[in-house]
């Protein structure tokens, strides 16, 4: 399928088998990982009732007629720290004494802070009525056994890990990131750290697409470079193909003679399931699929490169991680500023957001061509433009999503 749009191509990618491993390693290890499996509460969070307030636990019922003038005088039964259990109950007339996160014992309703009290080693005076269920936490206030904590595809956050260290996990099942292999076509590159030469150019694909893979949860591997001769391109894909769950190829994915990525996807025995998108940058894109694994070829310009890797290549990387929500959802912003060109086909422009008067704005950075990389700087989002559309104004409306 030739020139197809971008979405089409992205679904025709997510609609692939795939299967995801699972591993079980430590909390710590699993920070920025998705679930292997759901996770659920086996206890509540907090397992019982607590005080949260240094003072005293008594029976509110008993305090009903306490005054400054006539302050009621309960008999002390214990203290109960933090971490200990409660040995007596309180019955009519008593409190106990209980520090903060102590457990509530039995028959007390409510606990008083020490500074509105007056109190010795046996008594307390309480000047006001307490309440019933005042200043107790409960059990369950914030989990209750059987929760459902994390579901299987969500990225364990430090939030979660936290709440799975509060049912004394310790270790955590989680998807095994896929190995990404990156390499870069072109007689014309140099890898950085080599002399430059004339005539010559540092290959920044390889170091830029792995990164966004990295940051999208994958192992990236940086395959490097390879010169523009088709055996020497199929030889390294034939390898990267067979060592990793995905190869991404940056350079000769369009129609020039040094265009390789359609001879070479074949020579290694890949079946075609496209060849360009409709969008502008980053048209020039090509997927072809091996033994299950997806070669994904885009264009050796670096924005292009990228701008389809968004559309196109991170969905599908998300969903190798074992993620959900693997495709950004988009939301409607408002220009930040003008865009004068017209827009023949779907354009994506790189930008940011920023949040003024109680409205989105997305605000699209100058250096929109194909070449350009220094202009995905700041790039928090993109905004997609419709075929066909005329330029937009300052306040026009855009549709956006996160990158």
């Amino acid at each position: 399928m030739e020139r197809i749009q971008a979405e089409e191509a992205r679904d025709m990618l997510l609609a692939l088998p795939v299967t995801v491993k699972t591993e079980t390693v430590s909390l710590w290890q699993a920070l920025g990982r998705p679930l292997g499996e759901n996770m659920t509460a086996r206890l509540a969070v907090p397992p019982f009732d607590r005080s949260p307030v240094d003072g005293y636990a008594l029976r509110a019922e008993d305090t009903v007629t306490a005054s400054r003038e006539m302050p009621v005088i309960l008999s002390i039964t214990e203290e109960i720290p933090a971490g200990t259990v409660p040995t007596k109950p309180v019955g009519p007339g008593q409190a106990a004494k209980i520090l903060t996160g102590g457990p509530m014992p039995k028959g007390a309703d409510t606990t008083i802070k020490y500074e509105l009290t007056e109190f010795t080693s046996s008594q307390v005076k309480i000047f006001d009525p307490c309440k019933s269920g005042a200043d107790v936490v409960r059990a369950g206030e914030d989990v209750n056994a059987g929760d459902i904590l994390g579901r299987k595809g969500d990225i364990l956050t430090p939030a979660l890990a936290g709440l799975l260290a509060g049912q004394g996990m310790q270790e955590v099942c989680v998807c095994v990131p896929p190995t990404v292999t990156v390499l870069s076509t072109g007689s014309e590159l140099l890898q950085p750290g080599e002399p430059w030469q004339p005539g010559k150019i540092y290959n920044t694909n390889t170091t830029t697409v792995c990164a966004y893979l990295r940051q999208a949860g994958a192992n990236a591997v940086d395959g490097g470079a390879v010169p523009d001769e088709l055996d020497a391109i199929a030889e390294k894909l034939d390898g990267a193909l067979s060592a990793s769950n995905m190869v991404i190829t940056t350079g000769g994915a369009s129609v020039g003679d040094y265009d390789w990525a359609k001879r070479a996807a074949e020579a290694v025995g890949a079946e075609l399931l496209f060849w360009k998108i409709a969008q502008k940058p980053g048209g020039s894109c090509l997927a072809a699929v091996r033994d299950g694994k997806v070669l994904l070829s885009l264009s050796g310009n670096p924005g292009a490169a990228v701008l389809a890797l968004f559309s196109v290549g991170l969905p599908y990387v998300r969903r190798l991680c074992g993620q959900n929500g693997f495709i950004p959802e988009p939301f409607t912003a408002r220009m930040g500023k003008s865009f004068r060109k017209k827009s023949k086909m779907p354009r994506f422009l790189r930008g940011h957001l920023v949040f003024r008067d109680g409205m989105v704005y997305f605000v699209h950075h100058e250096g929109d061509g194909n070449g350009i990389l220094s202009s995905l700087l700041g790039c928090d989002a993109v905004g997609q433009i419709p075929a066909g559309s005329g330029p937009l104004n300052e306040n026009d409306t855009i549709q956006v999503f996160r990158v």
